[in-house]
């Protein structure tokens, strides 16, 4: 500033000094002649020396004035900054105080914020914790009045699925039978028991059951037993289900491991046998019948088998049984004798003398897959049989004689599958199952045939088919209606009149109602007649298939934790179809027949 000052200054007398030139050399205008007057005397005017230093004093003053007052300036300009810089000083320590005031502000508030959480928390739990031991105390009340499991040594025992049953059967052909229906022996039209029907009342299908459950870290256990009086114990065999009594249903054990490894053994349902859950054991979905031999085109079996499978991520599942084998009976006409297939039972081994047991080779093999790919399951299985007799090729020799003797032996085969799913908010489920191959009759419900002989005395499995189809609606919980039709049904395989279902075999009587046979010796200490049903002479081709159409419900009049009260009509209609065979009569071309219609009724109550 101040060099600005002096700056401005020395322009200012430059000026001056030009201008005081300029005048001083500029010449005198000629002086004007006046009329002589007398003059007054003028003082003398300043000269340019006394102007110059008159200007610079002035011009001094001003310079030093405003050198004061840049001075004075300065020294406000200093004040000024220092009351700004005491300002700023000022305001930051008022901003660092806001902010610590905010931050305590928002600390305060956290705190409190955590403090009403924790409140919360603590009201919440108060409730919860008072919930809890409201359960706790109810589930241990429960539990003690009215257990769903007894728990022995750190296993759980139940005998959920136990009920005692009262039912009934009529029957409009006679059958011999009790509540179980023999399929192949639905009575043919002109045979005498078909003129007759039948009325039977039982609680023999009333059943006990017990599971017990043990849990480790790695696997569980269980172990299930399941019985019905429903056996007979001169006729029990090993053909489809074992029924010695007291009849054993099921006795199997189990061993579930956490990765989805699962294995067990013992006498249950046949892993062809349909299944709800992947391949778990106890999760078997039967026909819902009354008719303990459920329905025509059912496939299963109930023998003895040890299995194991994997599962997948509950979506895929795979496993493989060994399962008890047994041959039913060489079916056909003419077959010859040369051979040793089986015995009676052996009493030692505690099989019965009146029923015939096959020499096995091997077990049956069940391999078997199944899907849950989120509607419905699914399943493909294969089975393999091994049949096996000894053939005595001399024995019609004029001299008879072992010479030669060997062991002959056929393989069975067959592939199944079958899927049930739900519709309508599963309140209606559809299900079809199958199988075919050859050997496979003891799979199916009718358990028809198995194999028949060739003229020299060789094996031969029958070709054969099972399929059920299944409609089932439950509009509420108590409510069970369902609909079933199946069929078990077997080719022809013959060489000439030997075979099964030759069509040279004689079926001219097929249409002659028969005279009852007198085999049966003083029964009831009567005359011996009467008491044994004939079918008709010359009509005896064998079984083509058996067919069954079914319609029933179940309703539960109440159902809790006291248990269930169930009640139950089933109605079904049989064909029994023979291949046809020669004798000149309606029979040759269409075969003999025999139809039959049944009722059934159940009464039960449930263990809960």
């Amino acid at each position: 500033m101040n060099f600005k000052l002096k700056t401005a200054a020395a322009a200012i007398l430059a000026v001056a000094l030009v201008a005081s030139s300029a005048y001083a050399s500029d010449p005198q205008p000629p002086a004007r002649k006046h009329p002589a007057t007398k003059k007054a005397k003028t003082p003398p005017r300043p000269t340019v020396e006394e102007q110059i230093q008159s200007l610079r004093q002035d011009l001094q003053g001003q310079i030093d004035s405003l050198k004061t007052d840049l001075a004075d300036k300065d020294t406000q300009l200093k004040r000024a900054q220092q009351a700004a810089a005491d300002a700023q000083a000022a305001a930051n320590r008022a901003n660092a105080a806001a902010s610590a005031q905010n931050q305590a502000v928002s600390e305060n508030a956290a705190a409190v914020t955590t403090l009403q959480s924790t409140v919360t928390d603590l009201k919440g739990n108060q409730t919860s914790l008072a919930t809890t031991v409201s359960d706790e105390t109810s589930q241990m009340k429960k539990a003690i009045e009215n257990p769903e499991t007894l728990h022995f040594k750190g296993i759980t025992l139940s005998p959920t699925g136990s009920f005692i049953a009262a039912e009934t059967v009529w029957r409009q052909g006679a059958t011999g039978g009790g509540l179980n229906t023999q399929f192949t022996g639905v009575p043919l039209q002109y045979s005498d028991d078909a003129q007759l029907t039948e009325f039977y009342g039982s609680g023999r299908q009333s059943r006990v059951t017990l599971k017990a459950i043990g849990k480790l870290d790695n696997f569980t256990m269980t172990g299930y037993y399941e019985a019905d009086w429903l056996g007979a114990g001169i006729t029990s065999n090993n053909n489809q289900s074992n029924s010695y009594v007291l009849r054993q249903r099921q006795l199997w054990a189990d061993a579930k491991l956490t990765n989805g490894w699962d294995f067990s053994g013992g006498q249950g349902w046949s892993l062809a046998t349909e299944t709800t859950q992947g391949l778990t054991r106890g999760t078997e979905i039967l026909p819902a019948t009354i008719d303990p031999q459920y329905e025509a085109g059912f496939v299963w079996t109930r023998q003895y088998s040890f299995r194991m499978s994997k599962d997948f991520s509950n979506k895929f599942f795979m496993g493989v049984s060994a399962e008890n084998a047994e041959t039913l009976n060489p079916a056909g006409s003419g077959l010859p004798t040369n051979l040793l297939i089986g015995s009676a039972g052996n009493g030692g081994g505690l099989y019965n003398a009146s029923a015939n047991y096959s020499f096995n080779l091997s077990p049956d093999f069940i391999g078997k897959i199944a899907f849950q790919p989120g509607w419905g399951h699914w399943e493909v299985f294969g089975i393999e049989r091994n049949f096996r007799d000894r053939i005595y090729p001399n024995e019609g020799a004029s001299t008879p004689s072992s010479a030669g003797a060997y062991n002959d032996a056929a393989i069975g085969a067959g592939i199944g599958g079958g899927f049930r799913a739900p519709l309508f908010d599963k309140k209606v489920t559809i299900g079809l199952k199958g199988l075919w191959g050859k050997g496979m009759g003891r799979y199916g419900s009718s358990t028809i045939a198995d194999i028949t002989l060739a003229p020299w005395g060789g094996i031969e499995p029958l070709k054969a088919f099972s399929a059920l189809s299944t409609l089932e609606i439950n509009p509420n919980p108590r409510l069970n209606v369902y609909f079933n039709y199946g069929g078990d049904y077997v080719y022809r395989d013959y060489w000439g009149k030997t075979g099964y279902g030759s069509p040279l075999a004689n079926m001219s009587g097929c249409d002659v109602e028969p005279v009852p046979s007198t085999a049966a010796a003083n029964p009831y200490g009567g005359g011996g007649t009467g008491f044994d049903p004939s079918t008709p002479s010359s009509c005896g081709n064998q079984n083509k298939d058996v067919q069954e159409f079914t319609a029933g419900y179940w309703y539960y009049l109440y159902k809790g934790p006291k248990g269930g009260l169930r009640y139950g009509l089933q109605y079904s209609r049989f064909e029994r179809d023979l291949w046809s065979g020669a004798g000149g009569t309606t029979n040759t071309s269409n075969g003999a027949k025999g139809i039959d219609n049944m009722f059934w009724t159940s009464f039960r109550y449930y263990l809960p």
